[in-house]
């Protein structure tokens, strides 16, 4: 059989994106390979939410390249997405699942067996017949990321997944990318929490204003920054 083809490494080439008169992001080179998680930062407004949309594919850059594993076309089946604010459909939390493994063409013989071990695996299994609109804020954001490693990707994108939980809840979400991460799947994720970038990320890519700044290791970044908009950033003063 065939070996699947990679989207890795997803690489950016001297891409710019703008709307109208503003650039949202600036000449952004970046290559980002297998391994553990990529975190994105910055000050809100630098360009998070936009770099990932353009590394999912659903953005285009307005100059440059975005390739994955080498190659400029690339269907969405071996990427996933979340978003701060997950969507829920009007249905069960097993339904959601089931949802997201019919369109990962999962056999629907099989998809009973999944949609339990995928709630399992999020801590959700008791709650598989509830809807999923009555969960909480944390539970929605867990069976989001259920849904979403229930298609298998090769990368999976994060835009601030724990930004409004509590604690608590953030750590189970953060176990949950870690389990993802241990299993192979590259995690690219944005996130304003320096906390969760110590405990998670393996690199830091950092924007200012729609420029990346610096593409360094995690305890690089945290411990010994380079320029001064990351020394400032990390001592939690304004940036300019």
């Amino acid at each position: 059989m065939r070996a699947a083809v990679s989207d890795l490494p997803l690489a950016l080439d001297d891409v710019s994106l703008t709307s109208g008169a503003t650039t949202i992001l600036d000449r952004i080179s970046l290559t980002i390979g297998p391994g553990a998680p990529t975190f994105v930062v910055g000050p809100n407004g630098s360009g998070k939410t936009s770099l990932l949309r353009l590394c999912m594919g659903l953005l285009a850059p307005s100059r440059g390249i975005v390739t994955w594993g080498g190659r400029t076309e690339s269907g969405p089946g071996r990427r996933a997405i979340l978003f701060q604010k997950p969507v829920m459909l009007r249905r069960s939390a097993a339904a959601n699942i089931a949802y997201g493994l019919g369109h990962a063409g999962c056999p629907r013989g099989d998809r009973a067996r999944r949609t339990q071990e995928l709630l399992d695996s999020v801590g959700l299994g008791a709650l598989a017949a509830r809807p999923a609109r009555r969960l909480s804020g944390g539970e929605q954001q867990r069976l989001a990321l259920a849904r979403a490693l229930a298609r298998q990707p090769e990368i999976l994108l994060l835009d601030e997944p724990t930004a409004s939980l509590d604690p608590a809840a953030t750590r189970f979400v953060e176990e949950i990318i870690l389990a993802a991460a241990r299993s192979g799947t590259k995690i690219v994720m944005a996130s304003h929490d320096l906390g969760q970038v110590r405990r998670l990320a393996g690199d830091v890519v950092f924007l200012v204003r729609g420029s990346l700044v610096e593409h360094v290791e995690a305890d690089a970044f945290l411990d010994r920054p380079a320029t001064p908009q990351a020394a400032a950033f990390v001592r939690g003063d304004l940036v300019f």
